[in-house]
C-alpha cells in the first residue's frame, strides 16, 4: 500500500508540474493590451505650430483690414461723385430749354406771335423737365393759406373766407415734397365787425 501511495503522489506531482508548465505557456501567449500611449509633441513643435497659426491669422487680418479700407475709400469717392454730379441729368434736360431760348433769340424778323409761340413751347419744355425730376409748382390761388407752402405778403380785403389765397404773386416750387421756394401770395383777412 505504501507503493500505491507513492504512485499516487508521483502522479499528483506530475500533474501539478504539468499545470504549472501549462500556466507558464499560457502566460507567455497572453499579450498585454492596454491603452496605447501616443507620444506628446515637444514644446518646440507646439511653439512652431502656434507661430505658424499666428502668422496665418495675422495675414488674414491684414487682408481683411485692407479690404475694409478699400471699401471705405470707394464709398467716400462714390459719395463725393454723387454730390458733384447729382444734377447732371437735370442739367442735360435744361440744355434743351437753353437751346430753344437761344434759337428764339436768334430769329431776326420774329413777330410778337412767333415769339410768344416759341416762348410757350420753351415753357412746356421746362415744365416737362421739372415733371421728369419731380419738381412741382405750388399755385395756390383760391386755396386755404398754408404757412408751410405759402408766404403771405399782405392781407387784403376780399369776399373770400378769411385766410384764403387771393392772388399768387410768384409761384412756389417743391422737390419731392420739400419746398424749394414758397409761393408769394396775398391772403384774405377776416372782415371787421
Amino acid at each position: 500500500m505504501a507503493e500505491k501511495n507513492s504512485g499516487q503522489a508521483g502522479q499528483t506531482e506530475t500533474s501539478a508540474a504539468n499545470e504549472a508548465a501549462s500556466s507558464t505557456a499560457n502566460a507567455s501567449e497572453i499579450k498585454v493590451t492596454g491603452p496605447t500611449l501616443e507620444t506628446m509633441p515637444s514644446l518646440e513643435q507646439l511653439l512652431k505650430k502656434a507661430e505658424l497659426d499666428a502668422e496665418e491669422h495675422k495675414d488674414a487680418w491684414l487682408r481683411a483690414k485692407a479690404d475694409a479700407e478699400n471699401i471705405r475709400k470707394r464709398a467716400q469717392m462714390d459719395i463725393a461723385n454723387a454730390h458733384k454730379y447729382a444734377i447732371e441729368n437735370f442739367s442735360n434736360e435744361l440744355l434743351a430749354v437753353m437751346d430753344s431760348l437761344e434759337a428764339a433769340l436768334g430769329v431776326e424778323n420774329a413777330t410778337v406771335e412767333n415769339f410768344k409761340s416759341g416762348m410757350d413751347l420753351t415753357l412746356k419744355q421746362l415744365l416737362s423737365a421739372f415733371e421728369k425730376f419731380n419738381i412741382k409748382q405750388i399755385d395756390p390761388k383760391g386755396e386755404k393759406f398754408d404757412p408751410h407752402l405759402h408766404q403771405a405778403i399782405a392781407p387784403v380785403d376780399s369776399n373770400l373766407p378769411p385766410n384764403t389765397v387771393v392772388h399768387v404773386m410768384q409761384k412756389g416750387y417743391a422737390l419731392n415734397d420739400r419746398v424749394l421756394r414758397p409761393a408769394l401770395v396775398t391772403v384774405s383777412k377776416a372782415k371787421e365787425t
